[in-house]
């Protein structure tokens, strides 16, 4: 998508994403969890997140929620609202990773062509897709918000994996099944990817 106006030019650090990685001793790259509500995204980042600190890797979440408190509070939940969020999403994780960074984007993104659209933004190596998988049943089980219970009872219109489609991915670099792998263990088994 081309920007509105026509007047901006792109200004180039003088500093190269080569050299933040040089200084952080690591290479920055996003790590996209996908998966349905209540599949172990924001659980497993943040668990994630605490292994990269311990080992002095820079990194950060962008969790669906948080994310929706701020630069995207003004998006719903309709199919063109959902390719808007994850569009910012990998706009401002794009940032990131050229600042140096470890991301885990932690988002439903239910729509195949919204992932491969953000992982058009990144080089070769930098975007590694995690789809968390878990059974819909399970997801519902842990349902700690109550979103399952309202969804069903047609109180959350456009709910992924109830009225609204989720598209599994066709590619995942890493695939997670939480139902079956504790916290640590998934943990382990991303740091094995990375390492």
């Amino acid at each position: 998508m081309e920007p509105k106006s026509a007047n901006i030019t792109w200004q180039h650090s003088t500093i190269k994403k080569e050299d933040r990685n040089k200084l952080n001793k690591h290479k920055s790259r996003v790590l996209w969890f996908t998966g349905l509500s209540g599949s172990g995204k924001s659980t497993l980042a943040f668990a994630l997140e605490q292994q990269l600190f311990r080992r002095h890797y820079r990194s950060y979440v962008l969790d669906g929620d948080n994310i929706r408190h701020g630069i995207n509070r003004d998006l719903g939940f309709s199919p063109q609202d959902r390719t808007e969020n994850i569009r910012r999403i990998g706009e401002v994780a794009k940032l990131m990773v050229d600042a140096g960074l470890i991301v885990i984007a932690a988002f439903i993104s239910p729509y195949e062509q919204d992932r491969s659209m953000v992982r058009t933004l990144f080089a070769d190596g930098e975007f590694i897709e995690v789809f968390i998988d878990c059974p819909i049943e399970e997801c519902e089980r842990r349902d700690v918000k109550g979103l399952y219970k309202k969804a069903l009872a047609g109180e959350i219109p456009n709910f992924t994996g109830v009225s609204a489609p989720y598209e599994i991915p066709q590619n995942p670099d890493i695939i997670i099944d939480t139902s079956q792998l504790s916290i640590g263990e998934s943990v382990r088994k991303i740091m094995d990817y990375l390492d």
